[in-house]
């Protein structure tokens, strides 16, 4: 019997150093505390290569650290349009991502698959992008940090009712 199929998501920033490590550091440990560990790929990227490689700016890496999350392993890495057919959801940080992204794709399936993360949350801010904190202080690491578990948060709600009702991965009990 083949494996269940995994909810597969990738959360796109600038870089990957700041945003999108930590949304996707807080997403994996939400999802893990929920029992959801097992359903769900959780990755990131960056819209550009500046980072490639690179771990996590420390900024981010403290920060998640002092909230009690790890993203000490974090490498950046460039979001590449043809991960869009095994992808099923393609969360970005800001406006100029989701542009980015919904550019980079030829047609509506995938150009769906492109969510702003402050989209999820209820109710809905008045401004839905995350704002990029690399040229700020440890402080507003801290601020970003907030919205970013918030809509994580959010974004995890609404999707484990569909997590929990799809068959269990093989070889899970």
């Amino acid at each position: 019997m083949p494996a269940a199929p995994r909810f597969s998501i990738c959360f796109v920033c600038s870089g990957n150093i700041c945003r999108s490590p930590m949304a996707e550091v807080v997403f994996r440990s939400l999802a893990a505390d929920a029992g959801l560990a097992d359903r769900v790929d959780v990755t990131s990227a960056g819209t550009g290569d500046w980072h490639v490689g690179e771990h996590a700016d420390p900024r981010a890496v403290d920060t998640l650290a002092a909230h009690g999350y790890d993203g000490s392993e974090h490498r950046a890495r460039q979001f590449d349009a043809t991960w869009f057919h095994r992808l099923d959801l393609v969360v970005a940080l800001d406006r100029s991502h989701e542009r980015i992204l919904k550019s980079a794709v030829t047609n509506d399936i995938d150009r769906s698959k492109v969510q702003l993360l402050r989209s999820f949350e209820h109710p809905r801010s008045d401004s839905l992008d995350v704002p990029d904190p690399y040229y700020s202080d440890h402080a507003y690491f801290g601020a970003v940090l907030g919205m970013i578990e918030r809509a994580d948060r959010a974004l995890l709600a609404q999707l484990a009712p569909a997590l929990r009702s799809s068959p269990q991965p093989q070889g899970k009990p």
